[in-house]
């Protein structure tokens, strides 16, 4: 008796003695990830903090309660990868710039190859041959759980106008089991929409974009100041809207109206209100066939003139100068649609499109312009960059088109 219970007690010692040093290992890792991420970021957010705190906490419940999950698999679960350096230093020269992003390559995600992004190519073959309609494509770079309900209420309007349609989302956060999760809502009901991990390589091979990108990978090139991600998005819709052709939608437009109609399109943002041409085009809607000429020089451009500094260089403004120089050449056939088919609002004004009437006035400005917008639009972007953060309101311009052109219908008024 005395034996065991000295058994039973030096096996008690043992394992608390175990337990702590599995905490104290936690503790250092989660602290060294914190290291690690703060030579990014100046300032850490608190609340990133407190989730580590409670999740560091959490393993040590489970071990002392004999879960036996090794410290490697909860610091994986603590730990949120990046797919691109969401935050260039600023404020530097574009040697020490370059210098950053070479630090930074091994921990790009999206740059790397992966046994779904090698499936890429035989994964859009065979999703394509469901009997679509019209092939859509959209692109999503941030996490997954970053796709909210308002992604979701974009992605509804494309099938209200397209039952038939198939949307393919090259992303590799949302090709995951998160992804599936988010997007089952529809899939459970036959919508054909799937997030599919891009091969770039594949993608931008026999493109300019491919001495572009093997420059970006080596870190031979300045990705600037403005988010690769962004810029990466950019060239990512011009890529396969090349190699396979169809529309490209931003995840913050609301299809109106068939698309199907439409060929070898893109659309003004802006016109001159005296001699009526357009002053600058968008890329948050492109539709062109497969090998279209405009398109590959919208890659070759991106690729000869990439600058990562100055907002809308690679996008529309890239749009706007390649089709300002070829717009008279009858080889590129092609049709540039007025604001009102695709951006009715301008980005300074998309405010009061969420906003509800308060009077008389206000009511009748909302009803003439849903009655405007029945007409030749297509669609309306809603400038995510200034609406995101914007509520929905009931009675709202947004309210009533998003409640005619959804599939779901659920939260609305709280995306």
């Amino acid at each position: 008796m005395i034996v065991s219970r000295r058994y039973h007690t030096n096996s008690y010692s043992l394992f608390s003695t175990i337990s702590f040093a599995a905490v104290l290992i936690i503790i250092l890792l989660v602290t060294s990830i914190f290291c690690n991420f703060s030579l990014h970021r100046d300032v850490l957010d608190k609340k990133h903090i407190e989730h580590e705190i409670v999740a560091a906490n959490e393993v040590h419940r489970r071990i002392q309660s004999n879960s036996w999950l090794s410290v490697q698999e909860e610091v994986k679960k603590t730990y949120v990868k990046y797919l691109i350096p969401s935050h260039p230093p600023i404020n530097v020269t574009e040697e020490e710039r370059i210098e950053w992003f070479r630090k930074e390559l091994p921990t790009i995600e999206i740059f790397k190859s992966t046994e779904k992004s090698q499936k890429f190519g035989i994964r859009v073959q065979m999703f394509f041959q469901r009997g679509c309609e019209i092939q859509f494509f959209m692109t999503w770079i941030s996490p997954a759980k970053s796709f909210g309900k308002r992604e979701l209420l974009a992605v509804e309007s494309v099938f209200k106008a397209h039952p038939n349609g198939c949307l393919m989302i090259l992303s590799q956060t949302m090709d995951s089991t998160q992804g599936k999760k988010i997007l089952k809502p529809l899939t459970q009901y036959g919508f054909k929409v799937l997030a599919v991990s891009p091969d770039l390589s594949f993608l931008f091979k026999d493109t300019p974009a491919e001495a572009w990108f093997d420059e970006i990978k080596k870190g031979n090139k300045d990705p600037g100041e403005i988010p690769l991600a962004q810029n990466l998005s950019n060239l990512l819709r011009l890529a396969v809207l090349y190699k396979y052709g169809g529309v490209y939608l931003d995840t913050d437009f609301i299809v109106m109206k068939k698309l199907s109609g439409l060929r070898n399109v893109i659309g003004a943002q802006s016109i001159d209100a005296e001699s009526g041409n357009w002053t600058r085009l968008n890329n948050a809607v492109l539709i062109f066939d497969k090998y279209h000429p405009l398109v590959f020089k919208f890659i070759q451009e991106f690729s000869l003139t990439f600058d990562g500094n100055k907002w809308g260089h690679n996008g529309p403004y890239l749009v706007s100068r390649v089709v300002e120089r070829v717009k008279n050449r009858p080889d590129y056939n092609f049709t540039v649609l007025p604001p009102i088919a695709f951006y009715p609002v301008y980005w300074t004004r998309i405010g009061g499109f969420f906003q509800k009437p308060t009077n008389l006035v206000d009511s009748k400005w909302v009803k003439a312009k849903l009655l405007q917008l029945s007409g030749e639009t297509y669609g309306v972007h809603l400038w995510n960059k200034q609406s995101s953060r914007l509520k929905i309101d009931e009675g709202s311009i947004i309210g009533h088109l998003i409640s005619k052109n959804c599939v779901l219908c659920e939260h609305i008024y709280s995306a």
